[in-house]
């Protein structure tokens, strides 16, 4: 399991989820605190490649030893890359939550929707 960490550069949705901002691309996870919440992560279902995301609604699937969860996205684009190594090694979702472990990639639709998501001490906040 990786240490709690919530890197600076990254924004943050309100369902644990994160996005890395690049230009009009971002890279979506789920944060520390879900894969620490979650446990062992043995199934990651993703989207389809061109398939589109809206920002707050579930796009995804996380299955741990203890749940399937949903992941939503934190932003709306279409997905242009799918981590495809998770099929094989879903636990990288826990041990390298934000690197290794980063789930799909998104075309963003509407750069605007960043202002709504929280910066890492909004999001720390959040978490009490």
């Amino acid at each position: 399991m990786a240490e709690a960490s919530y890197p600076e550069e990254l924004k943050y949705h309100p369902e644990h989820d994160w996005a890395r901002i690049e230009g009009d691309t971002a890279t979506f996870g789920i944060t520390w605190y879900a894969q620490d919440s979650l446990g062992e992560v043995v199934f990651f279902d993703p989207p389809e490649v061109g398939a589109t995301v809206t920002a707050n609604e579930s796009y995804a699937e996380v299955e741990s030893v203890k749940a399937v969860s949903d992941v939503f996205s934190p932003l709306s684009g279409e997905i242009v890359e799918v981590n495809e190594a998770l099929s094989d090694d879903p636990e990288k979702i826990n041990s390298d939550p934000y690197g290794e472990g980063w789930l799909v990639k998104v075309k963003l639709s509407d750069t605007a929707e960043v202002d709504t998501l929280l910066d890492v001490a909004a999001y720390k906040e959040l978490l009490g």
